[in-house]
Protein backbone atom coordinates (compact mmCIF):
# COMPACT_ATOMS: atom_id res chain seq x y z
CA UNK A 1 0.00 0.00 0.00
CA UNK A 2 1.34 3.24 -0.88
CA UNK A 3 0.06 7.07 -0.68
CA UNK A 4 1.50 9.80 -2.67
CA UNK A 5 0.76 13.85 -1.95
CA UNK A 6 1.16 15.73 -4.06
CA UNK A 7 0.30 19.32 -2.97
CA UNK A 8 -0.95 22.19 -5.84
CA UNK A 9 0.43 25.59 -4.85
CA UNK A 10 -2.21 27.73 -6.11
CA UNK A 11 -4.82 25.81 -5.13
CA UNK A 12 -6.18 24.90 -1.47
CA UNK A 13 -6.36 21.26 -2.42
CA UNK A 14 -4.06 18.15 -2.64
CA UNK A 15 -4.04 15.55 -4.97
CA UNK A 16 -3.53 11.97 -3.22
CA UNK A 17 -3.17 8.92 -4.75
CA UNK A 18 -4.35 5.26 -2.96
CA UNK A 19 -2.46 2.45 -3.99
CA UNK A 20 -2.95 -1.08 -2.68
CA UNK A 21 -1.58 -4.28 -4.41
CA UNK A 22 -4.49 -6.89 -3.78
CA UNK A 23 -4.25 -9.20 -6.98
CA UNK A 24 -6.74 -11.46 -5.60
CA UNK A 25 -9.38 -8.65 -4.45
CA UNK A 26 -12.60 -7.81 -7.07
CA UNK A 27 -13.29 -4.55 -5.37
CA UNK A 28 -11.08 -2.03 -3.38
CA UNK A 29 -12.66 1.34 -2.02
CA UNK A 30 -10.76 4.25 0.20
CA UNK A 31 -13.19 5.10 2.37
CA UNK A 32 -13.59 7.92 5.38
CA UNK A 33 -14.46 11.16 6.71
CA UNK A 34 -14.21 13.01 3.63
CA UNK A 35 -16.98 10.99 1.80
CA UNK A 36 -18.87 9.78 4.26
CA UNK A 37 -17.44 5.91 4.85
CA UNK A 38 -19.09 5.28 1.57
CA UNK A 39 -17.15 2.32 -0.55
CA UNK A 40 -18.93 3.62 -3.34
CA UNK A 41 -17.90 6.96 -3.77
CA UNK A 42 -14.47 6.31 -4.53
CA UNK A 43 -13.53 2.89 -5.91
CA UNK A 44 -9.45 2.37 -7.18
CA UNK A 45 -9.34 1.33 -10.43
CA UNK A 46 -7.53 -2.14 -11.03
CA UNK A 47 -4.48 -2.38 -12.98
CA UNK A 48 -3.28 -5.18 -14.84
CA UNK A 49 -0.41 -5.77 -12.36
CA UNK A 50 -3.08 -6.83 -9.44
CA UNK A 51 -2.60 -3.09 -7.65
CA UNK A 52 -5.71 -0.88 -7.45
CA UNK A 53 -5.09 2.67 -7.59
CA UNK A 54 -7.14 5.87 -7.43
CA UNK A 55 -6.54 9.76 -6.66
CA UNK A 56 -8.84 12.00 -4.67
CA UNK A 57 -8.74 15.67 -3.94
CA UNK A 58 -8.66 16.63 -0.41
CA UNK A 59 -8.91 20.28 1.42
CA UNK A 60 -5.41 21.31 2.35
CA UNK A 61 -5.13 21.70 6.73
CA UNK A 62 -7.40 18.96 7.60
CA UNK A 63 -6.70 15.43 9.28
CA UNK A 64 -9.32 12.81 7.61
CA UNK A 65 -9.59 9.20 9.09
CA UNK A 66 -9.44 6.50 5.89
CA UNK A 67 -9.61 2.74 5.33
CA UNK A 68 -9.84 0.56 2.68
CA UNK A 69 -12.55 -1.87 1.97
CA UNK A 70 -10.86 -4.40 0.07
CA UNK A 71 -14.01 -6.87 -1.10
CA UNK A 72 -15.70 -6.11 2.04
CA UNK A 73 -12.73 -6.39 4.60
CA UNK A 74 -11.49 -3.09 5.98
CA UNK A 75 -7.56 -2.72 5.74
CA UNK A 76 -5.65 -0.34 7.36
CA UNK A 77 -2.90 1.80 4.86
CA UNK A 78 0.34 0.77 7.40
CA UNK A 79 1.64 4.33 5.15
CA UNK A 80 -1.12 6.57 7.08
CA UNK A 81 0.34 9.07 8.72
CA UNK A 82 -1.13 8.45 12.33
CA UNK A 83 -3.83 5.99 13.77
CA UNK A 84 -6.67 6.97 15.93
CA UNK A 85 -9.13 4.05 17.81
CA UNK A 86 -12.71 4.50 16.73
CA UNK A 87 -15.54 3.19 18.93
CA UNK A 88 -18.11 2.67 15.94
CA UNK A 89 -15.30 0.14 14.02
CA UNK A 90 -14.08 -1.11 17.43
CA UNK A 91 -10.33 -0.72 15.65
CA UNK A 92 -8.07 1.90 14.28
CA UNK A 93 -8.61 3.50 11.32
CA UNK A 94 -5.50 5.85 9.50
CA UNK A 95 -5.17 8.90 9.59
CA UNK A 96 -3.81 11.33 6.40
CA UNK A 97 -2.67 14.67 7.39
CA UNK A 98 -2.79 17.07 4.12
Amino acid sequence: MAIKKQYLKNKSICKVTFSVSAKDADNVSVIGDFNDWDSKTHPLKKLKNGTFKGTIDLQKGQSYEFRYAVDGDYVNDEEADDYLWNDFAAGENGVLNI
